[in-house]
């Protein structure tokens, strides 16, 4: 799912191709995509764009006479911008919007169809969309706090739960908690003082970071290689290899259709997490330290899990 940088880079990018022209036609090729009836679409054609915005992971087209396009990548849903004259891009293509200046496509791979579009009138239907999670690059420290500790959830889930944290997902969530040396486990009310504030700092520097690095990557162009997985991070799809700062191998939870990926030697002083399912199965001989894990890996007893 595309997270903050990326949505950040989608929103610069879309402000310098889309802001004074006019949209004048929308295609929607699922029937799955709109979630609104009033206004409808057609309503939303012919009229010039003020403003490209975002509300949490959702991006804001915001039109003349009050009236804003609202779309949501969820996790396939992509991005596509072509010059005028030239083909909109075609495969997995959910809607197709022009405008006066290009096209922009809106794809999704996969058949699973989770990315929507609502087409609203008014600032107060424009806030109903709002999961109400802060920004973290601007947040204080006090209010940082005090959304963390609400109430006691694993660090990995208030990073990721919308109405706290706003922008922050599977990916960049494992990239923070690598650098701010905690456990994706650790529950919020259990942080110290020091703990919450090298967590704020990790959530800026490595937010700031992945912004600067995917703006000199992109460079004027429009946002292609928008990836939860990307060889330079630090452990987010990195299982099975070493940590960058430590040179322990980088172990993975799955869960659902999302997994965790965190550093023993640098998060969680040398053990192994519990994988729910793997260790109800392994029971007694589940790995507890990366030592054992590895003897595991290398065959001196049993076979490691998949």
């Amino acid at each position: 799912m595309p997270e903050l940088p990326d949505l950040t880079l989608y929103r610069e990018a879309l402000e310098a191709r889309v802001v004074g022209s006019v949209l004048e036609r929308v295609q929607s090729h699922s029937p799955f995509l709109l979630r609104t009836a009033d206004p409808p679409l057609a309503a939303v054609e012919g009229r010039t764009v003020a403003s490209v915005g975002r509300i949490g992971k959702r991006l804001v087209l915001e039109l003349d006479e009050d009236v804003a396009l609202v779309l949501h990548l969820m996790i396939a849903g992509r991005l596509h911008w072509r010059a005028p004259g030239q083909k909109p891009a075609g495969r997995n293509a959910l809607a197709v919007f022009s405008f006066s200046s290009g096209s922009l496509t809106l794809t999704e791979a996969g058949t699973r169809r989770r990315a929507s579009l609502h087409v609203v009138r008014g600032e107060a239907a424009l806030r109903a969309l709002d999961p109400g999670g802060l920004e973290v690059l601007t947040v204080s420290a006090e209010a940082f706090t005090a959304a963390l500790t609400r109430r006691n959830h694993t660090l990995k889930r208030a990073l990721t739960d919308p109405t706290l944290f706003s922008g922050i997902g599977n990916s960049y969530s494992d990239e923070i908690l690598h650098r701010a040396h905690l456990s994706p486990f650790t529950l919020t009310q259990r942080l110290n003082d020091e703990e919450i504030r090298r967590l704020l700092a990790a959530v800026r520097e490595t937010l700031d970071e992945w912004t600067d690095r995917l703006r000199a990557e992109t460079g004027a162009g429009f946002p292609q290689r928008v990836t939860a997985f990307r060889p330079e991070m630090a452990v987010h799809g990195r299982h099975g290899l070493p940590c960058p700062t430590c040179g322990t191998t980088v172990q993975r939870i799955r869960y659902a259709e999302n997994e965790t990926n965190y550093c023993p030697g640098c998060q969680t002083g040398g053990r192994v997490l519990a994988d729910r399912a793997l260790s109800r199965l392994l029971r007694e001989d589940w790995p507890r330290t990366v030592e054992e894990w590895e003897a595991l890996r290398s065959g001196a007893g049993h076979s490691p899990p998949a």
